[in-house]
């Protein structure tokens, strides 16, 4: 089944050359160029990917991303947030607001192709994902404990003592890996490929952006 993917950027250059070689790749592609514009494109087709940039006109990509997650129909759609910036404030907040991961401009086709292939991948293996935990039930997999923190891996919860910790998808992901494998050293090509699903492990500063706010 052919996926679509939606370009939000206000740079129509680069919004042509991520559109023609994304097409090149075999996915279906619609463009926007302001926040506005994107909302409704969203909302009115069914898209597999959302790449936002952060710095968009008459609604900026924070926004954007707030609202996508607020909306029914794109409350799980997975959000790839492209920034120029320099500053982590922004893409921490993006996280926060539940985008799945980000990459910084400049960045090579290369890249951008590994973590388009991780996002779609993971919406597509979910069903397997709650399989295998519902498996690893029986050796004690459905709730995890370290110290004062108890995550219930079938229901997506986080509880730390009596109080609930909301998650987004990614940052859950990422504690309950770490959880898993608590006492190893994990390095962060390791934990782009297991939690991430990357195979390309090149410059890439997602993960301690993640651990930093997780932390």
């Amino acid at each position: 089944m052919e996926r679509t993917i939606l370009v939000v950027e206000d740079d129509s250059a680069l919004r042509d050359t991520i559109a023609y070689n994304l097409r090149g790749e075999g996915y279906a592609v619609l463009t926007a160029a302001d926040g506005i514009s994107a909302l409704e494109i969203a909302r009115q087709n069914p898209v597999s990917l959302v790449m936002l940039d952060l710095m968009l006109p008459r609604l900026d990509g924070l926004d954007v991303c707030r609202q996508l997650r607020a909306s029914a129909e794109t409350a799980n759609t997975p959000i790839l947030m492209l920034t120029a910036r320099g500053e982590e404030t922004d893409k921490v907040i993006g996280l926060e607001l539940g985008a799945d991961d980000y990459v910084t401009k400049p960045f090579s086709w290369k890249e951008l192709r590994a973590r388009v292939r991780a996002l779609l991948r993971r919406g597509e293996h979910a069903p397997a994902a709650a399989n295998a935990g519902a498996e690893s039930a029986a050796e004690g997999g459905r709730i995890l404990a370290s110290g004062d923190l108890r995550i219930d891996v079938d229901r997506r919860e986080v509880r730390r003592g009596e109080r609930e910790i909301e998650l987004p998808a990614r940052l859950f992901d990422l504690l309950v890996y770490l959880v898993r494998n608590k006492g190893l050293v994990l390095t962060r090509d390791r934990l782009l490929q297991h939690v991430w699903g990357y195979d390309y492990t090149g410059d890439t500063r997602t993960v301690d952006v993640h651990m930093r706010w997780l932390r």
